[in-house]
């Protein structure tokens, strides 16, 4: 099938590397556009433009899908499917009606729940036991398209916002595949989503970061995890404002005041909240390396 790649994050390149193998014509790959790196500026490529280039893919990196112009590319090169994964960009109607086959998109998540950018990090902030991949025909609003497959897997108990992405993107690859396949052997019949269960995954911001003691163990545990690895939950202790990576919980262990330092040693910094103490594991301090609480007391007081 000669298809129109749409992606740009690592989480997109096992899918892409999927249609290279599944022997598909990758006829081009749009990505968004290059950016500098905030050290020296230097232009940092896209993932998936990497591997297209590598490939001999050709590459476009429309600044905005609106108007003519990527219309008129998509029909110039005349694909019969779209492919969009971790593109970041929304696709117009036009857009959506060019192939003969239409658009298909990957979404890290159950839909219709977890609808949006964010959708592997806020099943881990909400505490989610399951999560998994769908594959659906796109449509004008926000992941609301006709769903095609799913692919369900438990959330570890441990398991950071992070560890989940590098999972998922091994199972989006694989249903991107049986997708492809049920769309050639027409088997590919979408089921609508019920949309008055849907739920929506914005965008994470480093606003979200600072831990309120006042809230209990299990979320504050899901805040961590959450936002490993960004943008990574902080905390404020002996007024130092130090990253925490990982966390234990011990629920009842502590009635008093929510913020309070209970202990600090070999088994971390153990901190009050509404229903028990939560116990750092994981830090980095200002300018230092992230390294075990335990460690780090060695040479701090706290």
């Amino acid at each position: 099938m000669r298809i129109v790649f749409m992606g740009t994050p690592d989480f997109a390149v096992k899918s892409l590397e999927r249609l290279y193998s599944d022997g598909h014509d990758i006829a081009a790959v749009f990505t968004k556009p290059d950016k500098p790196c905030k050290r020296g500026m230097k232009v940092s490529l896209s993932p998936v433009k990497e591997i297209a280039l590598n490939r001999g893919t050709p590459v476009f990196q429309p600044v905005s899908l609106k108007g003519g112009a990527v219309l008129d590319k998509l029909n110039e090169l005349r694909c019969e499917l779209i492919v969009v994964v971790a593109y970041g960009k929304i696709l117009p109607r036009e857009i959506l009606e060019a192939p003969r086959s239409g658009c298909v998109n990957i979404h890290a998540s159950l839909l219709p729940k977890y609808r949006g950018a964010a959708p592997i990090q806020w099943a881990v902030l909400n505490g989610e036991r399951e999560t998994g991949v769908t594959s659906m025909y796109m449509a004008p609003d926000l992941d609301a398209g006709d769903i095609l497959f799913s692919r369900k897997t438990p959330i570890g108990e441990n398991e950071t916002a992070g560890e989940l992405y590098d999972r998922l993107k091994y199972f989006s690859a694989e249903l991107l595949g049986d997708t492809i396949s049920a769309i050639l052997s027409g088997e590919a019949a979408g089921i609508p989503q019920n949309h008055d269960e849907a739920t929506f995954a914005p965008p994470l911001s480093k606003d979200m970061a600072p831990i309120d003691w006042a809230e209990t163990a299990f979320v504050i545990r899901n805040k961590v995890r959450g936002l490993n690895p960004w943008p990574v939950a902080t905390a404020s202790l002996n007024n130092v404002t130090f990253k925490v990576f990982d966390v234990d919980t011990n629920r009842g262990g502590f009635t008093g005041a929510a913020g309070v330092i209970v202990s600090s040693g070999e088994n971390g910094i153990e901190v009050s909240c509404a229903d028990g103490t939560v116990i750092i594991k994981e830090l980095q301090a200002p300018g230092g390396k992230r390294m075990s609480a335990a460690q780090y007391l060695r040479g701090h007081h706290i």
